[in-house]
């Protein structure tokens, strides 16, 4: 048997190490473990911590063509309309797509009814942010069938005898 440094010789446990020794493997393992499971989870932390961006988990604001925005919720740029500003897409969880766009006054209802023949008529009476016709559609409510989009509202507000301001949002949800 090996001697200690006490002059005593150790006794060997039921495994035949000797008694009053650790086993380091054992120990870093218990130790590791956590750590390497924790890892993932601390650096996505410390890399939101230290982002600039507004949209440190993706998702921000990305300019797409007014075509794909508008037929992703089953629409097409009607016609004499002229984007205004630029058509975006937000999505990380969820996508959503908006175009904003001027068309004749005169047009706007029947160009809803040919995008949205199943839709009901738009209404004229609690519309958001003022508009003076709004039109909300989901899937159980006017959408047409394979569409990207699980609801789309349309909100049009009369700038002028001629002019109409369309705000078209398609979204998942």
């Amino acid at each position: 048997m090996a001697r200690a440094r006490t002059g005593r010789a150790e006794q060997p446990d039921a495994e035949g190490a000797p008694r009053g020794r650790t086993r380091w493997w054992l120990v870093a393992a218990v130790a590791v473990l956590p750590a390497m499971v924790l890892l993932p989870f601390l650096v996505a932390f410390v890399g939101v911590i230290f982002s600039d961006s507004e949209y440190p988990l993706g998702g921000g604001p990305k300019a797409v063509s007014c075509t794909h925005a508008l037929a992703f919720g089953g629409a097409a740029l009607p016609d004499g309309a002229t984007p205004v500003g630029g058509c975006v897409e937000r999505s990380w969880q969820d996508v959503s797509y908006s175009a904003d766009f001027r068309m004749p006054r005169a047009a706007v209802r029947d160009w809803l009814h040919r995008t949205y023949p199943d839709a009901p008529a738009p209404e004229t009476e609690f519309c958001a942010d003022d508009a003076d016709l709004c039109l909300e559609l989901s899937y159980t409510r006017g959408l047409p069938e394979g569409v990207g989009a699980d609801a789309v509202q349309v909100s049009v507000t009369y700038e002028d005898a001629g002019t109409a301001l369309v705000d078209f949002a398609a979204f998942t949800t």
